[in-house]
Order: C-alpha cells, then structure tokens, then sequence
C-alpha cells in the first residue's frame, strides 16, 4: 500500500480550465447558503437581504470592467453569456430586415463557435475570420467582411487554448462604425489582465467566475446601454428582463467578491504569474529539442503556455506528467473528450500530427517558483521516453 507521505505532490497547471475557490471567496458565500435562504425577488426580509448582497456584487462586477451597474446581467456562466449575446442581438426587434449576418472567428471558444453554427441552420449567415499563424486575428479582415446586413460581430478577448490576446478596439472600431454590435468573450481574459469596456469597444462582454478563483455556474453578460438584444428563454422578469430565473444567490455573491478581489491582486499578481511562465517556457525549450511555444510572437495572458511537443501525442504527456503529479492540459477543457484535433491549432497552420501534439500549461496563484522548477526536472524525461515509444516519430 502506498503511503501518503510517498505520493507526488500535486500541482495545478490548468487554470485556464478552472480555478479554486479563493478562502475570502468561501467565507462570503457561506451565509447565503445557509442563515440567509431568501430569493432575492422575495419582498420580506430575508429577501431584502438577498437582494442587497446581489446588488453589491453587480457593482463590483461593473467596477472590474468598467461598467455602469445596471449593465451587468448575471448568468450562470461563460456559454450562457455568449448564447445571450449572439441569440439575443439576431433576435431583437428593430434590427435590419433581411437575413441577419454574424462575423466571428475561426478561433473562438466552442460555445461561440457552436452557436453561430447552429444558427446557421436558422438562416443566419456567418463568416468566421482566419487568424495569422500566431493566432491574431486581423481587424483589417473584419473591415472587409462585414455587410450591410451584419447585425452582430463577436470576436475573444483572449483565446483559452493559446492565451493569444486580439486587437479587440482596432476591431471593435471596425464593426461599431458600421453600425453592427460588438461582442466580446473576455472569460479567460477578466481577471488577468486590466480591462475597461470603453477602451475595449464592447457592446457586449462575457464573464465567468470560476476562471478568476470564483465559483461554477455563475457569471455575467456586461450589456451596454442602448444595445439591441431579446432574452432567449422565456419566465420571469429577472435581471432586466434578460435572464429569466431565481438568482444564484450564493454564486453571485462569490463572484462579486471575486472581482474586489481581482482588483486589489491583479496587477502585482500578474507580474509574477508572467515571470512564473517566462521561466517555465525557458526550461521547457532549452531542455528538449523539437518543442516550439504557440502563440509566441503575439501579446498573450501572462500565465499561458501552449506547447507543441513534436511527434508526442499531446494526451500521452499529459496522462505522463498527471502520474507523476502535475497537472495539464492537452487541449480546451470544453472539448478535450471529443478526440479532435484542436481547431484553433489548425486555424494557425498546425497540421493535424502537430496539432495533437500540444499541452497547454496555464499557471496561478498557488503556484510557485518550486513548483516550476519540479515540472522542469521530469519534463525531459517525460518527452525522452514518449519519443522512445512515440509511433509519430518517422
């Protein structure tokens, strides 16, 4: 039987996927899951009490981005906010007649992906923007794709497998001096880099909590004032009408202490998450040949890695490294059970070997200087024995 004191240590590595909840985090969320029940459309005052703590936390989600109070919709995450976004603005009264037109990109998050190709179905026309091989996307493209009917473009903040951040204005400048609603994914970004929706150009943004060390299953939809958009599910009339159902009390109480929270760590916590990376892409490509760094040569988040391994099934080293303690991730967390080669990787040129041939580290606070230098000690090894047994090599 193996002892306790003889398992590995474990380390996380996967921020990007999730994160854990901060202590202050738990601490307020604790009373309303128990001392204080109330619906927060309750009129009594144990509703009174809910509907205070969701105020509060809808301003400092406003404050974090810049945002007046009122524009903050809570949901119950990142994919809820995107579907709003893009569901919402095609179906909203008084758009352009004709058939709606949406412009995204060829990298985005498969809940916006998803979404715009099932719309597709309905009718509405999509154009999906390559990106460089360094996984920008071109705001002189988005010029020259959009119509006279474009109703909608919706472009990421920051990608999730390669942490690539875009040039969000010069392309919000596009779409919004044509007259088409901008909507921007910021879940990977929010909480890791400084962002402003006036400096962004977002009409629409979306947020999730558990990526910046709140709780699952809730987030928001920052709306600007004026902008055209319907609820997609029918009920009662919560959050502006928006997004019908009984608020998440507990969560959104967690997410609002989330975002204070992010405002006061965020920018020294940045600076050493970065110099964290820096050092671990360092290590990992002066100690093994054959490894080139995604992303690279583009501003990215300062805690993401996308490595491709060459000729290395990318879940070969990611179940390797899981046994000898660390955690990975071989592709997006939302996609990683479907066996497909990752369309972002393939949207920046990678072929189908190379593009299965990639982890993604994705760093936090918890980790350490110790903690980077641990992975750096069984990482050769790793990739040594994997090329030994590797059928990809030729």
């Amino acid at each position: 039987m193996t002892r306790r004191s003889e398992l590995p240590k474990r380390v996380y590595f996967d921020h990007n996927a999730t994160t854990a909840l901060r202590r202050e985090v738990v601490r307020a969320m604790g009373p309303f899951l128990r001392a204080r029940p109330g619906n927060a459309s309750s009129l009594h005052f144990f509703g009174q009490e809910s509907r205070e703590a969701v105020e509060e936390a809808r301003a400092r989600v406003a404050a974090l981005i810049g945002a007046e109070t009122e524009e903050v919709v809570f949901t119950s995450g990142g994919t809820e906010s995107n579907n709003l976004a893009i569901r919402g603005v095609v179906s909203a009264p008084g758009r352009r007649a004709g058939s709606p037109h949406i412009i995204t990109s060829a990298i985005e998050h498969p809940s916006v992906m998803r979404t715009c190709q099932a719309i597709e179905n309905d009718g509405v026309a999509v154009t999906y923007l390559p990106c460089t091989g360094d996984g920008i996307v071109r705001a002189d493209l988005c010029a020259c794709a959009l119509r006279a009917e474009t109703a909608l473009v919706s472009v990421m903040l920051a990608n999730n497998e390669t942490g690539v951040i875009q040039p969000i204005a010069e392309i919000a400048e596009r779409a919004r001096s044509h007259g088409a609603v901008f909507h921007v994914d910021a879940v990977q970004g929010v909480g890791r880099m400084p962002i402003h929706v006036d400096d962004l150009g977002a009409d629409l943004l979306s947020i999730s909590a558990h990526k910046f060390y709140g709780p699952k299953g809730v987030g928001a939809l920052y709306v600007r004032r004026g902008t055209p958009i319907t609820a997609i599910h029918t009920g009662g009339g919560h959050e502006s009408g928006l997004r019908p159902g009984t608020e998440n009390v507990p969560g959104i109480v967690g997410f609002g202490e989330a975002c204070r929270l992010s405002r006061i760590y965020l920018d020294d916590e940045t600076a050493r998450v970065e110099a964290l990376r820096n050092r671990l892409e360092q290590g990992v490509l002066a100690c093994c040949g054959g490894i080139t760094v995604n992303g690279a040569g583009a501003p990215r988040l300062p805690n993401t890695s996308n490595f491709t391994v060459s000729r290395i099934e990318g879940e070969a080293v990611s179940l390797n490294l899981s046994t000898l303690g660390f955690a990975v991730s071989s592709g997006s967390a939302c996609a990683s059970r479907s066996g497909e080669p990752s369309h972002v990787l393939r949207a920046m040129g990678l072929d189908l070997v190379d593009a299965q041939s990639t982890i993604r580290i994705s760093l936090g606070r918890e980790n350490t200087v110790e903690d980077v230098e641990a992975f750096l000690d069984v990482f050769p090894g790793v990739v040594r024995r994997l090329r030994e047994l590797s059928p990809l090599q030729g």
